[in-house]
């Protein structure tokens, strides 16, 4: 049976969860509503799905809090797109500091959030363009860490876990496939985030401060992740595909 994709809508406002729920039916997903935390806690403790669309600006744990929660968590792969009813910046940049992998901002049109929900599945499925892994290859080795693009784990030399949100992956993924060549803002953000970076747009610079973090790389004298001032960023560390365990 073909997989239709599951879509929980997170959302204190009942008229917009119904109708975004009804509208995203009818485009062929199957999706769930819930209007707070406490009950988006109870539904996914008894369910899986593919995606979470969850309001910033909710009684209670607003959907920053939640959205934290479920990066430290079980959902911690799971993509999140967040809603927004201020165009504001500082709301866009926290949402993906807490590890959202999109955000769009109230009033929008039923059509786009669609065309975002698919754009995220999409990229979080996607193996980067220029990498092929075999069916027997899914760990990539580069300085003492492995990335199991399997399972989507980051394993230190111990072979500890170390989680990494959706986008914090994808962001991995994509200097992984390009080591050593420097990419631009506009060209990571387009990577990763399938849309047109604008002057103002910090969330690459915040994805690549936390992914650094993840690897224990300084800022100051990053060994990883370099910025190339005026350009962009490189991953300087050669990367080796390796053959996964019999």
């Amino acid at each position: 049976m073909e997989h239709v994709d599951h879509i929980l809508i997170v959302d204190d406002d009942r008229e917009i969860r119904e109708l975004v729920g009804n509208y995203l039916k009818k485009n062929g997903l199957r999706t769930s509503i819930v209007a707070d935390g406490r009950q988006m806690r109870a539904f996914l403790e008894a369910n899986t799905v593919d995606l979470i669309v969850l309001d910033i600006m909710m009684p209670g744990d607003d959907g920053l809090l939640l959205c934290r929660e479920l990066r430290a968590g079980k959902q911690r792969n799971t993509p999140v797109l967040m809603l927004t009813a201020r165009n504001d910046e500082t709301d866009r940049i926290i949402g993906l500091e807490m590890g959202a992998d999109d955000y769009l901002t109230k009033p929008f049109s039923a059509r786009e959030l669609l065309a975002r929900i698919n754009a995220v599945l999409r990229r979080t499925r996607m193996l980067p363009p220029n990498l092929t892994l075999s069916e027997g290859s899914r760990l990539l080795a580069f300085g003492p860490w492995r990335l199991d693009t399997t399972a989507r784990h980051l394993l230190d030399t111990h072979g500890t876990l170390v989680a990494l949100s959706g986008a914090e992956y994808r962001l991995l993924r994509v200097f992984l496939d390009h080591p050593q060549r420097v990419l631009s803002r506009e060209q990571l953000l387009n990577l990763t985030q399938g849309r047109e970076a604008d002057i103002f747009d910090r969330s690459i610079d915040l994805l690549v401060s936390r992914l650094r973090q993840r690897l224990g790389d300084d800022a100051r004298e990053p060994t990883c992740i370099k910025t190339v001032r005026s350009e962009g960023y490189v991953f300087s560390l050669p990367v080796q595909l390796l053959e996964s365990p019999a």
